[in-house]
């Protein structure tokens, strides 16, 4: 009895010492513990903050109507100059005498919202996919998969020229909706896995053994404990919805209307002008990989804090 006393003693010493300072806290609490001391998590929320507060306060920041070429006797095809820096104006204007600040903050308006819808639309459609698959298996999830490896065989890019070029007049719809479609299979492919992984679980197979409902063993067992890798890849799916987004606008297949502004847009503008006014096409670009940076160190940073591998 003694051997077997101190062993247990000695399993109970060091469950507690194994389990540390997380000990009971939930996964999400232990996360955040751990965010908050992660000084690349403290910098992509900040630049996050700053451009998503930046976008909602844009119109009341922009100082003139970026439509209007109030510096337009300023510019000079001929000797190809565009307005200086000047007194209201501190970043001068574009080719066509537009005040260049001003389009730079509306632009943030516009990348943010294409960026959150096509998110938004493609982590829809994905999650459809991903329950679809991994919830019932079978042929199911050999139909909808099939459907995403043919997605996915297509470079992410090339698939959302493919599908803006399909649209007879280009707007702001076409682009959304041609980055959410590229999105549609990352996700539908991350869940479906997590879900497989879910359905094998002991507690899953114990609410199936007490006669729990179908539904209810998906949505209330399986689908809360497969989205964490999900929301991981929405923060990396902002990013990329951002750059793809703005590839479209500086191809041309974005909005044709050049008086409300978008940072691609006003990249592929600029595209002229790179050798004598390189400023055109350095602010917008600056914005666009800045803001990707944010949300990229968001993102592996959220990875990181919610792998139980990492956890200390």
């Amino acid at each position: 009895m003694v051997p077997s006393t101190q062993r247990k003693e000695r399993i109970d010493a060091l469950s507690q010492t194994s389990s540390g300072s997380d000990a009971g806290v939930s996964l999400a609490a232990s996360a955040w513990r751990r965010l908050r001391r992660n000084p690349v998590f403290l910098v992509g929320a900040s630049i996050i903050g700053a451009f998503v507060l930046l976008a909602l306060s844009s119109p009341l920041l922009a100082q003139h109507d970026p439509a209007l070429r109030l510096l337009e006797d300023q510019v000079s095809r001929a000797q190809n100059e565009i307005p200086p820096p000047q007194p209201d104006f501190p970043l001068g204007g574009d080719q066509y005498g537009r005040p260049l600040l001003s389009r730079l903050l509306l632009g943030s308006q516009q990348t943010l919202l294409v960026a959150v819808l096509a998110t938004v639309i493609g982590l829809g459609g994905g999650m459809t996919l991903g329950i679809l698959a991994g919830a019932f298996g079978g042929w199911v999830d050999t139909l909808v998969m099939r459907v995403v490896d043919v997605l996915l065989s297509v470079p992410s890019l090339l698939l959302a020229v493919s599908i803006g070029a399909l649209f007879v007049q280009q707007s702001q719809f076409t682009v959304i909706l041609a980055v959410a479609i590229v999105q549609v299979p990352i996700f539908g492919r991350l869940l479906r896995g997590t879900m497989l992984a879910q359905r094998a679980s002991d507690h899953v197979l114990a609410a199936r053994a007490l006669g729990v409902k179908e539904r209810s063993v998906v949505f209330r067992h399986m689908l809360p404990n497969a989205l964490g890798p999900v929301i991981v890849q929405s923060t990396l799916g902002l990013a990329v919805a951002i750059i793809d987004a703005a590839a479209l606008s500086f191809l041309g297949l974005g909005a044709a209307d050049t008086s409300v502004p978008e940072w691609g847009q006003m990249l592929g503008s600029a595209q002229n002008f790179f050798d004598t006014h390189p400023q055109l096409a350095f602010w917008p670009a600056g914005c666009i990989i800045l803001v990707a940076l944010g949300f990229t160190l968001v993102g592996e940073s959220l990875r990181d804090a919610l792998d139980p591998k990492n956890r200390r």
